[in-house]
């Protein structure tokens, strides 16, 4: 959107969090909640944001340096005035200045898309997001004149008891027009109970040299919400998981007992899909059509491919591909591919391994730091022993190999195309191609001894 400069409020302790992260990277769906603010304005695709920071930027500025958005540093934090002058060299004459603060998540793109079309239809000097509510307790109360403008807004804690009785507050969200915003930042003063420079004492001015500013009251008195304490953030994570769940059922994806599941804002998922109880989806997870998830599994930053069935089991970093199944109990650990109609079955764990199209690994294993090919069969207990004490090793088993249970394949070793490894062998050497690799003493039976040692029956 052309001509808008985006100034995020973000330097706040938040000290009712009681925490040593700052606020605004506490998070609701996966996502701190300056992200979700910087988000929506990357939706709305404003000229430029700046994020102006104070309290924890170490913390804060590592995030931001992977935004497109330009950091601003209050050192001393005196006031949402003062705020936005730090960010006062990155204003110019001829744009809106919309200005929001960094611990409003639930805000929409709608919502900032009308206020600012409202703003500019009407050609007011000023607009602010305004809300009602039936206890106004706490927020900066709204006045407005007999022709309806706004003349002024009021702190809480400033206001006279007439004042504190008027419903319609301050959301803290406001458009002015840059020239107008850059000369009355240089008119505040800071002699109220906080002793801090107010941001919207500007509105006051403005009305009171002249200038229009408006009201746009926004219908959900959700989307304002500001987080300031732990019972806040979780529920506003409530309502987003709503929402998120809303989302993708619309486009096609089953919830069943939606509630019980936890949806992280940057998956994917898609249409026919079935979510069942108790999964998590975090991070960048992606999963394709028709696929059935559940119950009770951890998915994280992994691509799940369509037609895939997951359950009971841990995903973290991984490529699964179309018609595989895994679980129940299943763990894949960071950089698996698992290929197409694959089976890794209960209680295995991969990691660091790829398996190849039609293979199985259906019981009780370890593949660790291996490659195993195509049409390949892992029998039950087959652990690849990767580590020797001070250096991960590479095992590979080729197409159409078969490894009997309860084989340990010492790392590094390869188990050639169409070989066989015998059940109880620990195969320390490569295994031919289309041969048999045993590794196990000859088995010899000690006739009567059980009868020699009676006592340990006692």
């Amino acid at each position: 959107m052309n001509n808008i400069n985006a100034i995020v409020l973000a330097a706040g302790a938040g000290t009712r969090m009681k925490s040593k992260t700052p606020k605004v990277m506490h998070k609701i769906s996966g996502v701190p909640l300056v992200g979700h603010v910087v988000d929506l304005l990357e939706d709305i695709d404003v000229g430029k944001t700046s994020v102006v920071i104070g309290h924890g930027k170490e913390l804060v500025e590592p995030y931001l340096t992977s935004r497109s958005v330009n950091i601003v540093y209050q050192e001393k934090r005196l006031g949402t005035g003062h705020a936005v002058m730090m960010a006062k060299e990155t204003i110019e004459d001829n744009e809106d200045v919309l200005v929001l603060t960094g611990d409003t998540p639930l805000l929409r793109v709608e919502t900032i898309e009308y206020l600012l079309a409202h703003h500019r239809n009407g050609n007011y000097d000023g607009t602010v997001l305004t809300a009602s509510f039936e206890d106004p307790t706490g927020y900066g109360r709204i006045v407005r004149d007999d022709a309806h403008l706004i003349t002024g807004i009021v702190e809480h804690k400033d206001a006279s008891e007439i004042e504190r009785s008027i419903k319609e507050i301050n959301s803290g969200i406001i458009c002015i027009k840059g020239q107008l915003l850059k000369r009355f930042l240089e008119a505040l003063k800071n002699d109220n109970v906080q002793g801090e420079y107010y941001l919207t004492d500007v509105i006051g001015l403005l009305s009171d040299n002249g200038y229009r500013v408006s009201g746009y009251v926004v219908e959900d008195t959700t989307e304002i919400m500001g987080i300031n304490n732990r019972v806040q953030l979780a529920e506003a994570d409530v309502i987003h998981q709503e929402r998120l769940r809303k989302m993708h059922m619309e486009n096609g994806v089953t919830f069943l007992s939606g509630v019980s599941s936890y949806v992280e804002k940057y998956v994917i998922i898609g249409a026919d899909t079935t979510i069942e109880p108790g999964c998590v989806l975090r991070g960048t997870t992606a999963i394709g059509e028709e696929c059935l998830i559940g119950p009770n599994s951890d998915i994280v930053n992994t691509e799940v491919r369509s037609f895939v069935e997951v359950k009971q089991s841990t995903l973290l970093d991984s490529l699964v591909e179309e018609h595989t199944k895994v679980g129940p109990y299943a763990y894949l650990r960071p950089n698996c591919r698992i290929g197409q109609h694959v089976k890794v079955g209960d209680f295995v764990e991969v990691k660091n391994a790829s398996i190849g199209n039609g293979s199985k690994v259906s019981h009780l294993s370890y593949i660790g730091d291996g490659e195993i090919g195509e049409n390949v069969n892992i029998g039950c207990g087959v652990v690849f022993v990767n580590y020797d004490g001070k250096n991960k090793h590479k095992t590979t088993d080729k197409d159409g190999a078969f490894v009997g249970c309860n084989v340990n394949l010492v790392a590094p070793v390869t188990v050639e195309e169409g070989a066989y490894v015998a059940a109880g062998s620990t195969i320390t050497k490569d295994v031919p191609e289309m041969s048999l690799g045993v590794a196990r003493a000859k088995q010899s039976n000690i006739e009567k001894w059980v009868e020699r040692k009676a006592h340990l029956k006692k």
